[in-house]
């Protein structure tokens, strides 16, 4: 029996896959109950490039109230966090990688937000 963590790292080997053979920078996601994070990582070698959640300092305290990360709100400004790293790094153009999450709430709000800070996937 296929519990509920591996289905879902089951479906995010088969992204990483396709995303693997377009030899492209891919941005991914993972959530939690509590936070969520965002990590930039290069196409060859795997190594990551900027990260962006939940965590840091600066978000926290825009979110204001503690324990609030675990929101569209938070993902939202993790997903504009995210691209504003990334665009002060260089990378114009990343593969989305949805970690096996559904593409919806958190997930979506943060490729939006990521997207509109002008991210391109």
């Amino acid at each position: 029996m296929i519990d509920k963590k591996e289905a879902r790292l089951r479906r995010a080997r088969a992204t990483r896959a396709r995303i693997a053979l377009a030899k492209v920078n891919r941005l991914t996601v993972n959530r939690t109950n509590l936070h969520i994070y965002a990590s930039v990582i290069s196409a060859d070698g795997g190594k990551v490039l900027v990260t962006a959640s939940t965590m840091e300092a600066e978000v926290r305290n825009q979110l204001g109230v503690k324990g609030k990360g675990g929101n569209a709100g938070a993902a939202k400004l993790v997903g504009e966090r995210i691209a504003k790293k990334a665009r002060a790094a260089g990378i114009e153009q990343v593969a989305f990688d949805r970690a096996g999450f559904r593409f919806h709430g958190r997930v979506k709000a943060l490729a939006e937000a990521a997207r509109e800070a002008g991210l391109k996937f």
